[in-house]
């Protein structure tokens, strides 16, 4: 009898060990995204509820602003480094899949682990590149014109959606000369204002396979020119301004961060879900209105867009399915939505999206109106992924832009020298 218990206190102990190594076994998924304070904050607040609910995993959270979120992925990526999670946008999604950087997610979508069964087909085929389902939209957005409706209010200007590009500087012009403050027009962003203009001039999509899809260059001389008269009649926020500032950061737009009327501008270009990180970074006495970009065509230019989307990289190894997991979790966790409430845009998933809507705040119901009621019907098919190569070309436009803002080349200038280096570009 005493050998009996003496055996099973061993037994009992040796099982204890095992449950004590299986406990203390940790995995730690590397989760990258871009983004604002607010996006930041929301999103480390899921995923420390996430690891809380599944003993044993931790996070590794890097985040970045857009520009170098990029350099940073693409450095990753060369030296077979990449996150398990990363964020990823409808502009890459095409060159990541072809270079082989994502993995197919289908198997687990047939296997259940990952649900996409409240998600639409159309919204599905924009992560699809060559049959495979690559990135998981997690909202839908639409560029945005984010303003200073105090500053408009007071002037009695009355902002109206579909303005033109005419239009759009009359009233840039005008806040110029009765309070000298600025307008801040897109800066190194070339890759969504620069496709956004040409789309009304009926090019949808601005390469090929291997060159441009433009049949002389005078396609981008509307894109400079307005660079070229904001500079010569002064309305514009200069380049000189954005180098102290971080490019396309929500809390150093010169909309709200400023320190005088020359470095203050009345309006940012932006994306609809980016209101509510504007408006909570705004002073208290200034309130953001929202309309779209302006546009010699409106109704062709403007688009819905995946806001953003989730993937899993080539380089999760082991922790492949696991990072599924999250991603499953971020997409159709309730729970975890409403934290995240929208933030990167209306939810991809009907059953989230109906249930979050009650909780949004005014900022929320804003952009759902705006996407529902202004862009819906009033815009066209979203353009193409764009190719390899594309990102050099529209690197090398913000560098033109540079040239013209310093009056070291004209609009036409700026225009041949895109057209001759671009072509250059997509034909090595």
């Amino acid at each position: 009898m005493k050998r009996k218990l003496i055996a099973a206190m061993a037994a009992t102990t040796a099982l204890t060990a095992m449950a004590g190594c299986y406990a203390s076994a940790e995995t730690t998924l590397t989760f990258a995204w871009w983004g604002n304070q607010t996006r930041t904050e929301r999103t480390q607040a899921v995923l420390d509820m996430y690891a809380e609910e599944n003993e044993g995993i931790t996070f590794d959270t890097q985040t970045a602003d857009y520009n170098d979120y990029w350099t940073k992925l693409a450095t990753s990526a060369a030296g077979n480094a990449l996150p398990e999670l990363i964020q990823m946008d409808y502009t890459y999604v095409d060159q990541y899949a072809d270079n082989g950087l994502l993995i197919d997610l289908t198997p687990y979508v047939e296997s259940g682990v990952l649900d996409v069964s409240n998600i639409s087909e159309d919204i599905l085929a924009a992560g699809t590149v060559d049959g495979q389902l690559v990135a998981i939209c997690n909202g839908v957005n639409a560029p945005s014109l984010l303003y200073n409706k105090t500053i408009t209010d007071e002037l009695g200007i009355e902002i109206n959606d579909n303005m033109t590009l005419d239009e759009f500087m009359d009233i840039a012009r005008q806040i110029y000369e009765e309070t000298g403050i600025k307008t801040d027009l897109p800066y190194e962003a070339a890759d969504n204002w620069l496709p956004y203009i040409l789309r009304s001039e009926d090019i949808v999509d601005m390469f090929t396979d291997d060159g441009l899809n433009v049949e002389d260059s005078s396609a981008f001389e509307r894109f400079f020119e307005i660079y070229q008269i904001g500079a010569e009649e002064g309305w514009i926020i200069g380049a000189d301004i954005h180098a102290e500032l971080t490019s396309n950061s929500v809390e150093e737009s010169p909309l709200i961060y400023y320190s005088s009327e020359s470095t203050q501008s009345w309006c940012a270009f932006f994306w609809s879900n980016q209101l509510s990180a504007m408006t909570e970074a705004a002073p208290e006495d200034m309130e953001i209105g929202i309309t779209t970009w302006p546009s010699d065509d409106p109704v062709k230019s403007d688009f819905l867009k995946p806001s953003q989307f989730f993937s899993v990289t080539r380089d999760a190894g082991e922790n492949e399915e696991e990072a599924v997991k999250v991603l499953n979790y971020i997409i159709n966790s309730v729970e975890a939505n409403e934290i995240l409430l929208g933030e990167r845009g209306v939810p991809a998933t009907s059953v989230v999206a109906e249930a979050i809507s009650p909780l949004l705040d005014e900022a929320g119901q804003t952009v759902t109106a705006f996407i529902n009621d202004v862009v819906t019907p009033n815009s066209s098919t979203i353009s193409a992924a764009v190719p390899e190569g594309a990102s050099e070309v529209f690197d090398y436009a913000n560098q033109l832009v540079d040239m013209v803002l310093y009056g070291q080349m004209d609009a036409a200038e700026a225009a041949e020298s895109l057209f001759t280096e671009g072509n250059s570009i997509m034909s090595r």
